[in-house]
């Protein structure tokens, strides 16, 4: 596809003060942003989002949750950084939070105080649990996978893990935009903003809702997918001739009959106990050895190859490393040359949605602590004397002090 570079971006127009740092609330941010929402981070001076300088697995999360929006540092436990804050309210659509129960509260920015600034203001609250008997814990997304029964189904049985990627901070900040976009919507009717809610818990909750289900049909204990008993015959990671690993889907009749066909194995094809997919599954054990054997007579590129010829789901195991230049991903230019802490810069993916020929892309790469301090504050009607006061009060982070 082609994108239209000068076409508004379908949230333009939008504007959204993010009281977040982590993941949870600017994933939420990075999706509104990248939809053309004029997203204004509000970090507290001097140091701004903690996430800027995590290490290990966290060293990559501000680079990637932080595009496409502004960066204002103002020091909110002063008269005057409560002030500035106050003006930012008045002015937004939307209003997103992440931090412990109670922090916006004791900040001076919560919702009762906030919706009385301004009456049409969205909202949205990122927190561990939705309102209950938890709603004042504190939760971060690995909790809640185990909490949540996520880290059992995903670990073999009695060796419970988290998932590879923190997925559910994720989708409670992309939940938190379907519910922005809802009150948004009904704003449009009412002309009154109200509270949105979105959860780490409940968030776990929902993607398990399957596996409850299932368990309360079959009236049995769901075990974790690593000991499922699949509902297809194979569909499991492999080894080629060459000792690398791909995945092997053989979900219908006819991937059976392609995949039988192509190696010449009308022995299998024909055989009535592998006739149906249930048949497949009945006679699992002794089906997967031979299909084992086909696949690891060949090299990786071989089979993957041959499973694109003839259509069935397949996959290469592939690492972080192989995604960089990964061709789809890249497809017309698609992956985001984003600014990292040190001045490299890194190939990332963008919003995994295409709307129409919008251009959903890099506009603004993620900022430095109080990047555009200076320009956010005259907007609201500060003139540089006043700001030049505020930042030798040390209320206000500029972009000098963020370098």
């Amino acid at each position: 596809m082609s994108y239209n570079q000068d076409k508004p971006l379908p949230l333009a127009g939008l504007k959204v003060v993010e009281f977040c740092q982590i993941i949870m609330g600017p994933s939420c941010g990075v999706v509104l942003a990248d939809l053309g929402a004029d997203v204004i981070k509000v970090e507290l001076a001097p140091s701004g989002d903690k996430t800027r300088k995590l290490a290990g697995f966290a060293a990559g999360f501000f680079s990637t949750f932080n595009r496409n929006r502004r960066s204002i540092a103002v020091n909110l436990k002063t008269p005057e950084g409560l002030e500035i804050a106050h003006k930012l309210i008045s002015e937004a659509d939307v209003l997103t939070e992440n931090f412990a129960p109670g922090t916006m509260e004791r900040l001076g920015c919560g919702f009762k105080t906030a919706i009385k600034i301004n009456p049409a203001l969205v909202y949205c609250a990122l927190k561990g649990f939705l309102s209950g008997p938890y709603a004042k814990r504190q939760a971060l997304d690995e909790v809640v996978q185990f909490m949540g029964g996520l880290a059992y189904m995903t670990g073999p049985p009695g060796q419970p893990l988290r998932a590879g990627a923190s997925v559910i901070d994720i989708m409670g900040g992309t939940f938190g935009v379907v519910g922005i976009l809802a009150a948004l919507r009904e704003r449009d009717k009412t002309g009154e903003g109200q509270l949105v809610k979105s959860a780490l818990f409940e968030n776990v909750a929902h993607l398990m809702g399957s596996h409850m289900s299932g368990e309360a049909i079959q009236q049995k204990e769901v075990p974790p997918m690593p000991a499922r008993w699949s509902a297809w015959a194979i569909y499991e990671v492999m080894e080629t001739n060459d000792r690398e690993q791909v995945f092997i889907g053989i979900t219908s009749d006819n991937h059976w009959r392609r995949f039988c066909e192509k190696f010449e194995r009308y022995d299998l094809l024909n055989d009535p106990a592998f006739k149906t997919n249930e048949d497949r599954v009945s006679a699992q054990e002794r089906l997967k050895p031979i299909v084992r054997k086909i696949i690891k007579s060949l090299r990786k590129n071989e089979i993957l190859a041959i499973c694109e010829e003839i259509n069935i789901p397949f996959a290469p195991v592939a690492e972080t490393k192989d995604l960089f230049d990964d061709p789809q991903l890249n497809y017309k230019g698609r992956m985001l040359e984003t600014s990292l802490p040190d001045g490299r810069t890194a190939k990332l993916p963008r919003l995994p949605i295409e709307i129409g020929d919008h251009d959903i892309g890099l506009r603004r790469q993620p900022p430095t602590v109080g990047q555009h301090t200076r320009e956010i504050l005259s907007e609201l009607g500060y003139d540089k004397e006043r700001m030049n006061v505020l930042e030798t009060n040390k209320i206000i982070t500029c972009f000098e002090d963020g370098k």
